[in-house]
């Protein structure tokens, strides 16, 4: 059973809330966050308070991805930031207002995908795969029912009443939730498998140290004007000033450039699923807007598609087969793009202007449902490595404005202008892209999987080996080799009688009977303590006194489980058999029962030569096995412990634990 699989509705809950209340907040088509480098215009120098106003959105995201396993914290304070700027829509200052919508955005955003990866981890990959797609699809959905000019321009109208709700139930839903895991959420932090340090700190700081780089991008590129990326491409600034959109290309390029590499700093999967993500968020932006143009005045029907195509996406990625099913309405998307553009006779731009409903419909189900399926089936590769919340948020979003700026270099018309929806076809292409890249994405996943299937049957396998090894060898150590020892050390004697090797004769025999036993699946070739029934220990002991080898136990029965008395009489067998050898002539040996109730203890004490430190481990190199198979590893066995003391000259006490419970 998953380890993290209690507490799982809870968290679905505020994911939920997440979920709407990112739909209340104000974005673009292309579903990235506000960033300065598409929002500020091109020079402008920030002064006094502004630079700490640029500077805050880049701190809370650094922070965010730093505490991500308290994501529900993140949720809620969000939220509250999110209800401040609906309830403040007159607030003054460009810059103010970009940093109460970013701040919020940014922080629910992380929660969301930080809840996530808590649900792949606790066992419920549709359930994580399909709070991942919303992540992408409310801000989807969140562009097509007012946008900007809903919340600051029109505080009157339903729209603003509608999110005033929205921002209400959300709040109540994370609240909520947030009582179960209010000490936070392991399940949601670093990677999966914990690797040794100093990897282990790497592992955990490069995703939030990429996501922060990535974002800090935009702070230099918006300070860039017309001169200084004309010096940085190496082209006449003149002629950037005659096209300004290629300048924005030129910037989108680099950012791209270096936002991938940042991607890659966190590791392949993270590089691979923020591309997917990515190549999804910049696909829909023209086929949404164009889809949202049509459907402006048709009343409801605006937001009725962009929920229905959340829906539909929702359901590929609850299946498992998410990743055909995400690729499939990839596919669809294109298509659909594809036939409005022929359909128009490459004037895309009328379905938009006419206002026609039921292409524009059609179309935005599709994109909304692409766009959120492709996002949520690249979340669960991505969750060994704990990359969700870096890749799928912050770095898909740097990724995709690189991108958006660089595609606008493929509007530019030959007079100067731009035309967007007459490139349709690039949406498209980039459509049938992404659902190309989440099927990559998958295979690779399934194929890690599978060879991380395999490893681990290995290690199974090569276990169970050495432990069947294991019990071959102290019933073999304790009757054939014992049997040999003893035949050479008589037979050596000068002057053996007949009848002492009649007695070797037999002996050899009768292991020879059990070892065939053995080795045909059962048996041992331990004797069965004598007068014990293998259930009275003090008995089974007591029948191993013998000159030279004294026993105290108690006065009373002490009982025993049958296995765990012969494996226990056999290891005191084993230290008797070691005195014998190693000790030295005439050696004593006390053995000492102990009944502490809810275990046995038993005391093998000589008064022979010992041995010195480091002794045991050379006799375990060469093959003898006696104390670490017969001894160490019969009491391992039962969840007992064995310790040895002695050192030259001072004896050896053995002692071993072995607790009473079956």
């Amino acid at each position: 059973m998953n380890t993290w699989s209690t507490g799982r509705w809870p968290v679905t809950l505020a994911g939920l809330s997440g979920v709407l209340l990112l739909a209340t907040l104000p974005t673009s088509a292309s579903g990235g966050l506000p960033l300065f480098a598409t929002n500020i215009g091109r020079g402008q120098v920030y002064q006094g308070t502004e630079w700490s106003l640029a500077v805050a959105p880049i701190a809370v995201i650094a922070l965010s991805l730093v505490l991500v396993r308290w994501w529900p914290y993140l949720i809620v304070a969000g939220g509250l930031a999110a209800g401040w700027v609906l309830v403040a829509p007159d607030v003054t200052g460009y810059l103010v207002r970009l940093c109460l919508t970013t701040v919020p955005q940014a922080t629910i955003l992380v929660g969301v995908l930080g809840c996530a990866q808590s649900l792949l981890r606790r066992g419920a990959p549709g359930l994580g795969a399909a709070t991942a797609g919303l992540a992408l699809g409310a801000r989807l959905f969140g562009s097509t029912i007012g946008g900007l000019l809903a919340v600051y321009y029109q505080p009157g109208s339903g729209y603003l009443a509608a999110m005033h709700a929205m921002v209400v139930v959300g709040l109540a839903g994370a609240g909520a939730a947030l009582w179960t895991l209010r000490r936070g959420d392991p399940a949601a932090d670093g990677p999966a498998d914990r690797e040794p340090a100093p990897a282990a700190r790497w592992q955990r700081w490069r995703l939030p140290l990429a996501g922060t780089l990535a974002v800090a991008l935009a702070v230099p590129l918006s300070q860039l004007d017309t001169s200084d990326v004309a010096a940085l491409m190496g082209v006449d600034a003149f002629t950037l000033q005659r096209h300004p959109y290629a300048q924005v290309a030129m910037i989108g390029a680099v950012t791209l450039v270096v936002a991938t590499g940042l991607a890659a700093l966190g590791g392949l999967w993270s590089l691979g699923g923020a591309l997917t993500a990515a190549v999804a968020q910049v696909a829909v932006a023209v086929p949404l807007s164009l889809a949202t143009g049509a459907l402006a005045f048709a009343g409801p029907a605006r937001w009725l598609g962009a929920l229905a195509g959340l829906v539909l996406g929702v359901l590929a990625v609850l299946s498992r087969w998410r990743v055909a099913m995400a690729g499939s309405l990839a596919v669809a998307a294109a298509t659909s793009v594809f036939i409005a553009y022929a359909a128009t006779t490459g004037s895309p731009e009328r379905i938009a202007e006419q206002h026609r409903v039921v292409p524009g419909l059609l179309m935005m189900v599709l994109v909304v449902a692409a766009g959120t399926a492709v996002a949520g089936a690249a979340a669960p590769p991505l969750n060994r490595t704990g990359a969700i919340p870096a890749a799928l948020g912050p770095l898909a979003a740097v990724i995709a404005t690189g991108g958006t700026q660089t595609l606008q270099a493929t509007y530019l018309e030959t007079d100067g202008g731009t035309s967007s929806n007459s490139h349709l076809t690039t949406s498209g292409l980039l459509l049938l892209v992404a659902g190309a890249a989440v099927a990559g994405l998958g295979v690779a996943h399934y194929l890690t999987e599978r060879w991380a299937q395999r490893q681990r049957a290995e290690q199974i396998r090569q276990e169970a080996a050495t432990a069947e090894r294991d019990r071959l060898a102290r019933p073999i150590h304790d009757g054939v080799l014992q049997v040999l020892a003893m035949v050479q050390r008589q037979g050596a004697e000068a002057g053996a009688s007949g009848t002492q090797l009649a007695a070797l004769a037999g002996l050899a025999g009768e292991q020879e009977a059990a070892l065939r036993k053995l080795l045909a699946g059962g048996g041992t070739l331990v004797p069965p303590a004598r007068g014990s029934g293998g259930t009275d220990l003090r008995a089974a002991l007591t029948g191993l006194a013998a000159p030279g080898i004294e026993v105290a136990a108690p006065a009373q029965e002490v009982p025993l489980a049958e296995v765990k008395a012969r494996e226990l009489v056999a290891a005191v067998r084993a230290a008797l058999d070691n005195v014998r050898r190693h000790a030295g002539d005439g050696a004593r040996v006390w053995i000492l029962l102990e009944d502490e109730g809810d275990g046995v203890r038993v005391t093998v004490r000589d008064d022979g030569t010992g041995f010195a430190p480091g002794r045991l481990d050379e006799a375990q190199r060469h093959g003898r096995l006696g104390v670490a198979q017969s001894m160490r590893g019969r009491i391992t066995d039962l969840k007992g412990t064995m310790s040895i003391e002695s050192s030259p000259g001072q004896g050896t006490e053995v002692e071993f634990w072995v607790p009473r419970g079956i």
